[in-house]
């Protein structure tokens, strides 16, 4: 899978994204202009020791995406979508699309691609504009992934200790 940020703004979001995106094997499309330099701190500090594991590509525009991958489904989170991101039914080579932080996916794009756009429910409350960025990547990820029962990633965890294992009936004690 994919996911891209289009123009993101605050160095600390892209470092969450990228640590998840490492750790489930999704690829990260950075499309500029970025509101942060990759050797940002924060960055670095939010996506730990992952930006080694992680595969991202840097893109001039968002255009330049859709031209580098024609074949592919894009869906676009939106807090101005009409459906919910659970109606959507997510491939395997899918791109989630995420606009910057203060201003979303630019309603060009939207308007262009409105059939593709769901959204994440949530309170319609004037104050509150939409989710925080990293929080929307995390939960349109996992729902792509659980859609695919979570392919290639562990279902299971490595236990809690030398002496002890989680087995099918619980924890259990014994040599990992």
């Amino acid at each position: 899978m994919h996911i891209v940020l289009i123009e993101p703004e605050i160095p600390g979001n892209t470092g969450n994204i990228s640590r998840m995106c490492a750790v489930t094997g999704t690829e990260l499309h950075l499309v500029e202009p970025l509101g942060f330099s990759t050797d940002d701190a924060h960055l670095k500090r939010a996506g730990l020791d992952y930006w080694r594991i992680l595969k991202v590509h840097y893109h001039k525009n968002f255009q330049e995406v859709i031209d580098m991958y024609p074949e592919n489904h894009f869906h676009y989170f939106t807090s101005k979508a009409p459906r919910s991101y659970t109606e959507a039914t997510y491939g395997h080579d899918d791109f989630l699309v995420f606009g910057k932080e203060t201003a979303g996916i630019p309603d060009s794009i939207l308007k262009e691609h409105w059939e593709e756009c769901v959204r994440i429910p949530m309170l319609d409350i004037p104050e509150a504009r939409c989710l925080n960025l990293s929080s929307s990547a995390a939960i349109g990820t996992y729902e792509a992934l659980r859609q695919q029962d979570f392919a290639g990633l562990e279902s299971v965890g490595r236990g809690i200790g030398v002496n002890h294992v989680i087995t099918p009936g619980g924890l259990g004690y014994g040599n990992k």
